[in-house]
């Protein structure tokens, strides 16, 4: 059975930190691209981070570029997201996502932070900064 499970959520104070980690089971991460979207209350789903499989190429939305950081650990088929410098505006359940049908592997870098392209999803682990 195919599954994503994220964990590391939780609440802190602005400027503190959290990992999140996305464990599959049923397939193996490292021949998925994976992403992290995030959904803050009455906002739209916004992507966050995405790793290849590829080449471990990394993306980011501009919203957090230097402050996360998305890595892969193959051995264990976990992806990670580290969140520094938390502020509040990162409040939102964030959700991992693992894809590689159609164009999204041949076009990461354009088609990364859209959520339609990938096939399997976590069931989200809440974020809470608070200031």
């Amino acid at each position: 059975q195919v599954q994503l499970v994220e964990s590391g959520g939780g609440s802190v104070q602005s400027g503190g930190s959290l990992r999140l980690s996305c464990a599959a089971s049923g397939f193996t991460l490292d021949n998925y691209a994976i992403g992290w979207f995030r959904q803050a209350p009455g906002k739209e789903r916004e992507g966050v981070s995405c790793i290849s499989p590829s080449d471990g190429s990394t993306y980011y939305a501009d919203s957090v570029k230097g402050r996360f950081t998305i890595s892969r650990d193959n051995a264990k088929n976990i992806v990670y997201l580290q969140m520094n410098t938390l502020k509040p505006e990162d409040t939102a359940v964030y959700y991992c996502a693992a894809g590689r049908a159609g164009l999204l592997l041949f076009r990461l870098g354009v088609l990364w932070g859209r959520g339609e392209e990938y096939d399997y999803w976590g069931q989200g682990t809440q974020v809470t900064v608070s200031s």
